[in-house]
């Protein structure tokens, strides 16, 4: 009986100091986390076709296609293990290859514009739609895994369950930055005197 009421003494002593928490929001951050990588995934899956649907049909830049494969390359070439959620280093390095890719692919969009013929291909339309759809899917997989994150650790670093974290080793986890935040910061310029006819 004694034993009994020192289990449940226990385990109400780990509900009140947040444990239980720690637990949820861990597993909720690994599934986040997996919905992020999934995304990236499809992404990965996506640019061999757009690439040989660009080179069938386009007498194209070969530097803007050369850069779309390394870029793919070398995020796919990145090995992500649970353990990279609590590895800041790694998971910059991995960011910053998906950031590459980003950039890339982005270069191979707005060059495109420029082949007509490329444009009226139903092919490449299409996967440029999927392209965009994926886009979108991986924003709101890099929201929710930023939420969860967020959530995880305002409870890591709030009095008393940081108590809680520092016991069971429940260290703050490395949060989604933008690689290019100094970029994104400045206004963009808008100049039309480019395209403008000369007289």
């Amino acid at each position: 009986m004694q034993r009994i009421l020192a289990v449940l003494a226990a385990a109400l002593a780990l509900t009140g100091c947040g444990y239980n928490d720690f637990q949820r929001l861990d597993e909720q951050s690994k599934a986040a986390w997996s919905e992020v990588l999934n995304q990236y995934q499809r992404r990965a899956d996506l640019v061999p076709n757009i690439v040989a649907t660009v080179k069938g049909e386009a007498d194209f830049e070969q530097e803007t296609l050369t850069r779309v494969i390394e870029a793919r390359a070398k995020a796919t070439a990145i090995q992500v293990t649970p353990e990279t959620l609590n590895n800041p280093e790694a998971f910059s390095k991995f960011q910053q290859a998906q950031g590459e890719l980003s950039g890339a692919l982005s270069r191979l969009m707005a060059v495109s514009e420029r082949y007509p013929t490329l444009q009226a291909n139903q092919g490449f339309r299409d996967l440029r739609v999927t392209l965009e759809g994926t886009e979108n899917r991986i924003t709101v997989a890099r929201n929710r895994y930023i939420q969860t994150i967020q959530e995880y650790n305002v409870l890591a670093r709030s009095f008393p369950t940081n108590l809680t974290a520092m016991v069971f080793s429940y260290d703050p986890k490395p949060g989604l930055a933008v690689a290019n935040e100094a970029q994104i910061a400045t206004p963009p310029t808008v100049d039309f005197s480019a395209s403008r006819p000369k007289p």
